[in-house]
Formats: structure tokens, sequence, C-alpha cells
């Protein structure tokens, strides 16, 4: 897949029921430090194997909160692109996203009125590991 943003802008006009977008990135331990170090959040079974392999997960997880930042990624930059403001969204986090586990978020236009929903779904490989909805603000 290839993981190279193109920016598109659309118009609430030429957004349609149905439409989709994704991005895939692979989580590093130094992305992982780089957002514990952004949200303050340096729980030991995001940033010490020694713990991790003591946790129910075995190794350390990423923040799911990481995973969810990809849809800004998307609504930003891709659908429905410069201007949008983020109203709310609803996260529900299926399973782990563990170090050097490529995450592939997609999000889906599921409803079209002054603000927009959105499906989104972050997967590693097949398997769904958060799901949620967003309610997007388009200017």
């Amino acid at each position: 897949m290839d993981d190279k943003l193109i920016f598109n802008c659309f118009s609430i006009e030429d957004i349609s029921i149905g439409m989709e977008v994704s991005y895939s990135q692979t989580i590093t331990d130094a992305d992982v430090k780089s957002f514990a170090g952004i949200s303050g959040d340096n729980n030991p079974v995001h940033m010490s194997n020694e713990y991790a392999e003591k946790s129910h997960f075995k190794k350390r997880i990423a923040h799911g909160l990481m995973s969810a930042s990809y849809f800004s990624v998307l609504f930003g930059t891709k659908i429905p692109g410069y201007g949008c403001v983020y109203i709310s969204q609803l996260l529900l986090f299926k399973n782990p996203v563990y170090l050097n586990d490529t995450v592939t978020a997609t999000v889906t236009v599921i409803e079209k009125n002054i603000e927009m929903f959105f499906k989104t779904v972050c997967r590693v490989k097949n398997k769904v590991v958060l799901d949620g909805e967003a309610e997007i603000y388009v200017p």
C-alpha cells in the first residue's frame, strides 16, 4: 500500500455516501516515545519491555490514541480536506497494536449534512484494532 499522502480538498457537494480513503503507518519505537512525550502518557506498558513482558499483552503496545490520530490525517488531508474540524469521535479499542505493526486507518462517509459522519476503522493486517464513528464540520 502506498503511504504517500495525496492532498485532496472536497467541497461538501463533491462528497458522497460511501466515499472511503485509507492511510497506513508502521508503528516504531521512536513513534511510541514521541507520542509519550507529546501526550505525557508514560505508562510502562508502552515504554518498558520488562514491564510489558509481565503484562497480559506480553510485549509493549502502542498508545491507542496514536492509531486514532491517523483519522485526523485522513480528515485534514484527504477527505474532506483543508478547513474541516472534528466535532466528535467515538472510539472502541478492540485489540492491541504492537511495535512494528502496520496500522491502516480507513474513514468512510456514512452521512452527509452540514456536519458529516464517518465510519472510522483501524486494522492491523485484517484484524480490527479500533472501531468508531466521527462527526466532522466541513466549511
